[in-house]
């Protein structure tokens, strides 16, 4: 299980800057509309210091990160949906992301044009979000003319599916996103399984300038942006210097640290990025530790052990017995997986067991 998150934002807005700084690539991030044609994927290792300790420990072979894809799409305008630019291809490009990372410009440079030729982060989030509302309301049309016809001939079991999707689309009507709908946690399995664009979690990225990033605040644009946010949705809002990210994403692993250092600040703002999404989507971590490989693993929070063990192999998921589980926190403090035997904090859980953000486990099975 690995984290798929979509950027999407207008022209020239640090998109594909930000992609590079993530994956470290070279993907091209020209000073014109649409130099992203088509989408690109990169993967990056999800930096998370306590496998960092764990490996550290015993010095393993292997020491394998959790991994988060990005995928960058052509910016967006308006019109998008109905083709405008680089039409709505792009959008269906982004279906089946967990979580949208929609850049938004929030800095004055002169030299970098901006498609509408004037800086208003409101008025960019309005224009791609009317974008997605109507790509949905595309969607949800073209699901409930399929749905009244059976309903019609009797199948009543597709009622309430038929009633969620025209609250859905009454939302969507009045220029709203999805999630917006109240519905109960039945409608929404319904809903989700859609795929809507406006029903999935959006963390918005405020690119910044490099001199505002140790004082998001002083950033008349910024503040803008986070108002607006906060009083007009749930969705979560973080200050990142794009082309800092960028700079930094160049330098070794040495290098970035002493640069964050002089800094002042606690991480990498793709880190936060990346911390922020798995917070959004409830995912957590746990390891297994060896000689052989020490790794991290991305769960959903609420996963039985007997789950989690499926994410290693079907077979162990098949054959499962008992997982053997510790605190990464107790391994860290006690030194060795033999001490944490010996102080009696490795316990014996059965296959309903919730693992927990942190849990080192040993998955027992026979097949």
């Amino acid at each position: 299980m690995s984290l798929l998150a979509g950027i999407i934002g207008l022209p020239n807005v640090g998109k594909s800057t930000l992609f590079n700084a993530i994956t470290n690539s070279n993907v091209e991030a020209a000073n014109y509309p649409f130099a992203t044609i088509n989408p690109n994927v990169g993967v990056v290792k999800v930096n998370d210091e306590r496998l960092k300790l764990l490996s550290d420990l015993i010095k393993p072979n292997k020491t394998t990160y959790a991994i988060c894809k990005f995928i960058d799409i052509a910016g967006l305008v308006k019109g998008a949906s109905q083709g405008e630019g680089l039409g709505n291809q792009f959008l269906a490009n982004i279906r089946d992301v967990d979580v949208i990372c929609h850049v938004v410009r929030c800095f004055n440079d002169k030299n970098i044009t901006h498609f509408y030729n004037s800086i208003d982060p409101i008025r960019d989030v309005e224009i791609i979000n009317l974008e997605l509302i109507i790509a949905d309301l595309e969607t949800i049309n073209k699901y409930i003319a399929k749905l009244i016809p059976k309903v019609k001939s009797g199948d009543k079991k597709l009622q309430p599916e038929l009633d969620a999707c025209n609250k859905v689309k009454d939302t969507l009507t009045n220029n709203k996103l999805a999630k917006n709908t109240m519905l109960s946690d039945d409608e929404k399995k319904i809903i989700k399984k859609l795929n809507l664009l406006t029903f999935k979690p959006i963390l918005y990225i405020a690119n910044i300038n490099y001199s505002d990033i140790t004082n998001p605040n002083n950033n008349e644009l910024y503040k803008k942006l986070f108002a607006y946010i906060h009083n007009n949705s749930t969705d979560e809002i973080i200050p990142i210097s794009v082309a800092m990210e960028y700079e930094i994403s160049k330098l070794s692993e040495d290098e970035q640290q002493e640069f964050i250092k002089d800094l002042n600040i606690n991480e990498k703002g793709l880190d936060t990025l990346i911390k922020k999404t798995y917070s959004l989507l409830g995912l957590r971590t746990f390891f297994t530790f060896g000689k052989d490989e020490t790794k991290a693993w991305t769960f959903i929070d609420g996963m039985t052990a007997v789950e989690c063990a499926g994410l290693i192999h079907t077979d162990i998921q098949k054959g499962f017995i008992k997982a053997e589980v510790y605190s990464y926190k107790d391994l860290l403090e006690l030194g060795s997986e033999l001490m944490v035997k010996e102080k009696g904090k490795i316990r014996l859980e059965g296959k309903n067991y919730l693992i927990q953000d942190g849990d080192v486990c040993f998955f027992r099975f026979n097949v």
